[in-house]
């Protein structure tokens, strides 16, 4: 619902938490000169779920299965800083051949993210055409997930020390030919995306965040990528395979939702080249390790999920269970550059800006402070800390 209501400073319109421009529930604040952005505030927390705090009441297999209900486009990469954490704690050796599957499978999942954002991208815009043929290029990565993981979704291929189960030889074939035939669709992608006069019209230069305002407001992913900021956890903190394998980090300079649709196309490429990569590299060998016990102690783990960085935190004490688990995702870390992005933009254009970002609220949400007053705002641990005394 959008209402509006005159201030000194401007108009106020409040987009959210339920609107058509936004897929999941989440509250925006504009203030308005005329058309002209001049200012936003947000809130969060119409979403959150409890997924920290069930945490502890799981066992450490069941865990890995909540976690990767964080998110229903992103679940392994979840699955797989979980993993990562308790193989840390239990200082648990997990076999080369499992560490090339999990990057196979975590590469598969950054495309069909990337694909779902252009065919949403495409329909923010108003190109519907290009909806569909985004959706059905993502359909190829889709199948595959299904035939090697027996999911499309939550694939519950994770697990402590390893994998469920390998990549078949048949597999590899059928993933193969569709990765030959995806890669024609993505450089049709690229040009439609990258060269068209009419869809250059309409993003560049719209929704502007520079190479200064990210690194302040902690951008991450391919919306900090896209203002220059090279930042890769897959090559600056390499886990898996992927420090054996041979990729570019994709950066574009222009900073506008232009250069944010053009390091997830190319990015596209970039993972398609690593799979194969993995594929022919892989070695023979177990894929799991079932002898592993988590002891007390406390490790962080993070991955570059397709949004960004996505960081986790557990903490055990001897049990079956963690006694404190922490998340978070890369959508929290991109929504304040957000408020760069709008400032003296045009009303018709907070949609696709806001699409930009790839936002991701269910993964987001952990729990808001409302004070008195009914603005949401940030507390220190030191305040917190007061709060529960």
């Amino acid at each position: 619902m959008v209402t509006e209501a005159k201030t000194k400073e401007g108009m106020k319109i409040p987009i959210g938490p339920i609107h058509p421009a936004l897929e999941e529930p989440l509250h925006f604040t504009f203030t308005v000169d005329g058309e002209r952005v001049i200012g936003v505030d947000f809130r969060l927390g119409y979403n959150h779920r409890g997924i920290e705090k069930l945490m502890e009441s799981k066992d450490f297999n069941q865990c890995n299965y909540l976690a990767e209900h964080i998110c229903g486009i992103c679940s392994y990469t979840h699955s797989c800083c979980y993993v990562q954490n308790a193989e840390k704690i239990g200082n648990v050796e997990v076999p080369p051949r499992a560490q090339y599957i999990r990057t196979v499978i975590a590469e598969m999942e950054r495309i069909h993210s990337h694909l779902l954002w252009a065919g949403i991208a495409g329909e923010e815009i108003g190109h519907k055409s290009l909806f569909m043929y985004a959706w059905k290029a993502r359909e190829l990565i889709m199948d595959s997930l299904e035939e090697v993981t027996g999911n499309r979704v939550n694939h519950g291929i994770n697990r402590v020390g390893g994998v469920r189960y390998p990549i078949e030889s048949g597999h590899v074939g059928h993933l193969v030919g569709r990765l030959t035939e995806l890669y024609k669709r993505i450089d049709y992608l690229e040009k439609v995306f990258l060269k068209d006069p009419i869809i250059e019209r309409r993003v560049a230069g719209v929704g502007v965040l520079t190479k200064d305002e990210a690194r302040k407001l902690c951008a991450v992913g391919p919306t900090a990528r896209a203002s220059g900021v090279d930042i890769d956890v897959r090559r600056d903190d390499p886990y898996f395979a992927y420090g054996e394998l041979d990729f570019d980090v994709i950066l574009w300079d222009g900073g506008d939702v232009l250069g944010r649709t053009a390091v997830r196309i190319l990015e596209l490429k970039e993972s398609v080249k690593i799979i194969e990569q993995a594929l022919r590299q892989m070695p023979a060998g177990p894929y799991k390790n079932d002898d592993w016990k988590i002891p007390k102690g406390e490790a962080v783990s993070r991955t570059e999920a397709p949004r960004g960085e996505d960081f986790h935190y557990m903490r055990t004490g001897g049990s079956n269970k963690p006694t404190r688990y922490k998340i978070r995702t890369p959508t929290i870390a991109n929504i304040p550059p957000t408020q760069a992005m709008f400032k003296e933009e045009q009303i018709a254009d907070i949609p696709i800006i806001i699409a930009s970002i790839d936002p991701c609220i269910g993964c987001m949400d952990r729990v808001s402070f409302i004070d008195e007053r009914g603005t949401s705002r940030y507390v220190s641990f030191k305040e917190l800390r007061m709060m529960k005394k």
